[in-house]
């Protein structure tokens, strides 16, 4: 019940001003124990982010206004210091996530998140056996999930995929079941390709996506439409607000759109201020109609009825990042 307090109290914030971002995503670990086919957000050589140099980036986030951060990768359980970077975004009144493989999960791991006070943990099954795709496997994992369900004091969500090379699209519907089984809330994604763009879905995957979302109970991902377009092949008609409310914050310390449009606006995140967060509210994406990226799609909907995007961006000449320029005004 506390848990949901605050989210409604996050929902509300952001309903009532859109001048603070909503959801950052921060890397303090790049480095990753997997290697999948389809992903490009990591690597097998990368340091740990050391913790100063973290918290510096979590204060900055919370001074800007920031309701809920979210530590990604990589994979943030090789970070030595985790429990201290949860710690630090709690002590702010922030909204504390975790993005995880969960293959480093053990009973006594799950434990110390509890402790440092860790509020919503994911992670995504690609498939029931392990293949050359994705290791991330229920037939691995379900010891992971069983202990999480004993153990966990925070919200667990699993997220199946379709899409993207995965060989068996009925997997996603056995781990889905299998997520509610345990007590956990079940999402499904759509694999995107390495821009970060639409893949449609063939008639099967359409099928076992439209199965899933009858899962998806008590799942925020319910209250649009993005992804249902996306299953069928239609461009969305949205304004994409990354950038404003939502940031990723890569492992060098800069914003970026989004995991798959690293590179612009490219600004170390402390000189971020909320005229870039205003900026980036107002300019248009021209990467959004084909987008796949749910989470930048779910907090862009909090203002999907208002503030028409005045702002574009100029095609860069340099390797500076680009200028933006108004092309109407608010």
């Amino acid at each position: 019940m506390h848990r949901r307090s605050r989210e409604w109290q996050m929902i509300a914030k952001a309903l009532v001003s859109t001048r603070h971002p909503v959801l950052a995503h921060i890397i303090p670990m790049r480095r990753c124990n997997l290697s999948c086919a389809y992903c490009n957000e990591y690597d097998a050589t990368s340091k740990p982010v050391s913790l100063e140099i973290i918290f510096q980036r979590i204060d900055k986030l919370a001074s800007l206004g920031t309701t809920i951060i979210t530590i990604s990768g990589g994979e943030p359980l090789l970070h030595p210091e985790l429990d201290d970077i949860i710690r630090r975004i709690r002590m702010h009144g922030v909204i504390a996530g975790l993005i995880t493989n969960g293959y480093l999960l053990t009973a006594d791991r799950i434990q110390r998140l509890n402790r440092a006070g860790l509020e919503h943990l994911q992670i995504s099954i690609d498939n029931v056996t392990p293949d050359e795709v994705s290791k991330k496997s229920l037939k691995v994992l379900d010891k992971k999930l069983q202990l999480l369900a004993e153990y966990a004091e925070f919200h667990v969500n699993i997220n199946s995929v379709v899409g993207g090379g995965i060989h068996n699209p009925q997997d996603a519907l056995v781990i889905g079941m299998r997520a509610r089984q345990l007590g956990f809330t079940s999402t499904v994604g759509i694999i995107h390709n390495g821009g970060g763009q639409l893949q449609p879905l063939s008639s099967e995957e359409r099928a076992v996506y439209h199965e899933m979302k009858k899962l998806e109970k008590g799942s925020y991902s319910r209250i649009n439409q993005f992804q249902d377009n996306i299953a069928n092949g239609r461009p969305n008609n949205w304004r994409c607000r990354a950038g404003g409310r939502y940031l990723y914050i890569c492992e060098d310390g800069l914003v970026h759109y989004c995991s798959q449009q690293r590179g612009y606006p490219a600004k170390p995140l402390m000189q971020y201020t909320l005229a870039d967060v205003r900026r980036e509210y107002y300019t248009e994406k021209s990467c959004a109609p084909h987008c796949t990226v749910s989470c930048v799609h779910q907090v862009s909907y909090l203002d999907f009825f208002r503030a028409p995007q005045t702002w574009q961006p100029i095609p860069p000449s340099t390797d500076e990042a680009p200028d933006l320029v108004q092309i109407q005004s608010d």
